[in-house]
Formats: structure tokens, sequence, C-alpha cells
């Protein structure tokens, strides 16, 4: 099963305080679209209001095409993944999983089928007596993501659920958490504050901020061509150069005025966009590359950041010849 999501014009407010300001976004059926950006964004506020554990100050949410408004969460196609997992202890795996199933009055062997079935999906097949203290926390992941699934929901809404696992783990679960969502093809509405998670599983990123949208697109669209500088600064390092009249600090551009926006791996020797001759000021490795912050000769008060490849040896004071592979310019 899988559905639509439509909100139109949405907006909550919480006393004085505007959590979220007239939102509108439309999700493909079947699309995976992660909602990023940083604490009291309005992320989780406009998820809970797809839920029904919310409702608008005003606008609407359809899904399926279904006015949703005053539509209780159980009443709605929709289930929800939250980043504590919610499992009951006193409870079997299977029983777990089977419990939205078990709400909804199917019978006992047809639910402990379909239970069985999605803890097998999620890659814990045969381990359904297992109780959830025996379990690792990716492991407990799995589990409230097979419960969710377990009810074939039109829409499945996760709320951080990977933040409280390690960085290995948690790009485990991320690979693990596309390729379940390909197969089941349901609708996923994933929120998150962290850019590399966004990137590694989205069809398509909205990134939020102020309670506002302020880009929306596929991963290596809303990274290499942000829209506004929000968004260039959210989703990873940038380094901004002011231009004016045609002139950044350190010479001439082909831009007229506005702010160069250049990612620190797109700083090469071979670039087509001319930096010039850059002094090394200072550097670390980073494994997969070298970070270095250096400054042009031509504005030496400029310090900008460059990653280099991991094999390159980077001393302090040496002088290297960069330009730039590809760049956008932002207005403030």
């Amino acid at each position: 099963m899988t559905a639509s999501v439509s909100i139109q014009s949405v907006s909550q407010r919480y006393g004085a305080a505007l959590a979220l300001h007239d939102v509108s976004l439309e999700i493909a059926a079947g699309e995976f679209v992660v909602l990023l950006g940083p604490s009291g964004c309005g992320k989780t506020t406009l998820l809970n209001i797809i839920g029904g554990f919310a409702e608008p100050t005003s606008g609407r949410v359809l899904i399926g095409g279904r006015d949703m408004t005053g539509v209780a969460p159980k009443d709605r196609p929709t289930t929800t993944v939250f980043q504590d997992y919610a499992l009951f202890p006193h409870m079997s795996l299977r029983d777990n999983v089977a419990f939205g199933l078990r709400m909804r009055g199917v019978p006992r062997a047809d639910r402990a089928r379909k239970a069985d079935a999605m803890l097998a999906l999620v890659g814990l097949e045969g381990r359904g007596d297992r109780r959830p203290h025996e379990l690792s926390g990716g492991q407990r992941q799995r589990v409230a993501l097979a419960r969710a699934l377990a009810v074939e929901p039109d829409v499945l809404l996760l709320d951080e659920p990977l933040g409280a696992l390690d960085l290995k783990l948690r790009r485990q679960m991320q690979d693990e958490l596309k390729a379940i969502q390909r197969r089941v093809g349901t609708t996923f509405v994933h929120v998150t504050h962290d850019q590399e998670e966004a990137m590694a599983i989205a069809d398509r990123i909205v990134v939020m901020n102020g309670g506002r949208i302020e880009d929306h697109g596929p991963p290596r669209e809303v990274y290499l061509h942000p829209k506004t500088l929000f968004t260039a600064g959210f989703m990873g390092e940038i380094n901004r150069i002011p231009v004016r009249n045609g002139r950044a600090p350190f010479g001439p551009v082909p831009v007229a005025d506005g702010i160069l926006c250049i990612r620190p791996e797109a700083m090469t020797p071979t670039g087509s966009l001319h930096i010039g001759p850059c002094t090394v000021r200072d550097a670390a490795f980073f494994g997969t590359h070298v970070r270095a912050h250096v400054s042009p000769l031509a504005a030496p008060d400029l310090r900008l950041v460059v990653h280099l490849p991991q094999s390159q040896i980077v001393e302090e004071g040496r002088v290297l010849d960069l330009g730039a592979d590809s760049h956008v310019v932002l207005t403030e």
C-alpha cells in the first residue's frame, strides 16, 4: 500500500510562537522524502500534523486525496517509528511486531505469520521468540520498523529513528532502510537533522528553517545547487566569498554581484574559476581527505577551506595554486 501526501498552506501556532508558516508540499506515492533542518525548524511539527498527533492552526493535509482534517491518528493510513522505538519489554519480538494487527482484530495465527514475514524483511528471521532486551540498538530499531510496516500503512512516518545509534551502525541502517523502502514501495517521510543521513537515503530532501521550506530537490541538486545561503551552509561546509562589480577579494570573476559559494572539495589546481596562489595556514588529516585553511596571496585576510587528496602532504606555509571546479552565486 502507498499513497501521496499533499500539504496545503499549513501553519501552526503555539501561543505567540509560529512553528510552521504557510507550508505547502506535494509528496508522490512511493517517494522517500526527508525533512531536514536544525532543531526548532518545524520538521517534527510537520510530521506530527501528517500523523494526526497535532492539528494545524490553518491549512490541511490530504493523504491519497482524502482530507485528514479531524481524523485521529489511529484512523489515518499512517504509522510512526519514533527514536526511542517504544517496544514492549515483556513481549516477544513476534508479539511486538504483531501488536498493531492484534488491535485490528487479526486472528492470532495470521498475525504470527505476518510478524514472522516482517521480521524476515528486516533481517531478523527466526528470532521471533526473543525479547527486546536481547537485541542491540540497531536490531531494536529494525523491530520497530517491522511493527510499523506490519499494518501495511500507506505512509510511514519516521521521527529521527537512527538518532540514538553510533556512526557505524547508523550508516548500516541507512542502507537497510533505503533497501526496505524500495522493496515495500511505501511512501516514507523521514525527519532528521543529519545532512549525511538525508543524502544517503532520500529521493528528495526538504530543507526547513524557521517554520518554512527553504529548498527541496534530489540530494545532489540540493547539495551542489542550493537555492539559499541557509541551504548552502546547512548542507555542509561552504566558502562564502563576496563579489561586487565582478570582483572577488582575490581578483576578477565571471560574476557581477552576490555571494560566491564554493564547496571545499570543489577547490582544485585545475578548477576553471581561478583563485590563484594560496598559502596554507593549517591542515589536518581526516582519513578520506586533508582539510586545510588557505589564504589567497592576493587577499591574505580571506580564509578558505579546501579538501585535498588524502595522499597529499600539506605543510603550513606551502603555496598552492587553486581554482574551483563548480560554484553557485547566491544573494543575501
